[in-house]
């Protein structure tokens, strides 16, 4: 079959902007989260500086709930959550909730993980120069694990894009829709294959960018 690229080519650009909309937002909010949650992971574990043997188990048993969740289980799992805090359950905000409910818990665990390799010296330096937790987490731990951060995030924001794609099974918009709504449901692989494309060249370019940035940061 022919395909009729003038009429779907607006389509496709709305749904490349509607991916990234989604994609800039998971990674921001869901970023902030992750990056508060895996630190205090990091922060109440046994020996941390802010030990807390409560708040770590009760924290990690939350991350291993989740995290091992497939994201296309968890936008049906989460349906009535979704429902009480967005209103609805199909659309472009339904899928964003529960893209950043996935990607914080991912993401905490990630920050957790590149903490712990912080060289314990560094911050028995902190503490003998009178730091206070707050103080050793913001100035020492972090930006000691800036490096490592940065490649942890841009494989999350990999797995974003990905989850984005799926979004299109509950209407979430985006490329995952335009590819299963014009592609898939009408048997034009022309279009399943140009969305395929399309998604390829924003991963690539995401792992481009994050190595580039990581490097720098290594660099210093």
């Amino acid at each position: 079959m022919n395909t009729d690229w003038e009429r779907l080519r607006p389509i496709l650009f709305e749904s490349i902007g509607t991916t990234v909309y989604m994609v800039v937002i998971t990674l921001i909010v869901g970023g902030l989260i992750g990056l508060v949650v895996g630190t205090l992971l990091y922060a109440t574990r046994k020996g941390g500086v802010l030990q807390n043997v409560v708040a770590h188990t009760t924290l990690n048993v939350l991350v291993n709930v989740v995290r091992p969740i497939p994201f296309i289980i968890l936008l049906a799992a989460l349906g009535p959550v979704t429902l009480a805090v967005v209103g609805r359950t199909i659309g472009t905000e339904a899928a964003i909730f529960v893209m950043i409910v996935a990607s914080s818990f991912a993401i905490a665990r990630i920050v957790e993980q590149n903490l712990v390799t912080v060289d314990p010296g560094v911050i028995e330096a902190a503490r003998a120069m009178g730091a206070g937790p707050l103080r050793i987490l913001t100035t020492v731990v972090l930006p000691e694990a800036l490096g490592p951060l940065v490649l942890g995030y841009t494989f999350v924001l990999i797995a974003i894009v990905d989850m984005s794609a799926m979004a299109g099974t509950i209407g979430g918009g985006g490329l995952g829709d335009f590819a299963l709504v014009y592609g898939y449901q009408r048997f034009d692989w022309q279009v399943t294959l140009v969305a395929t494309l399309v998604i390829v060249l924003l991963v690539q370019a995401s792992q481009f960018f994050g190595n580039w940035l990581a490097r720098r940061i290594l660099r210093r």
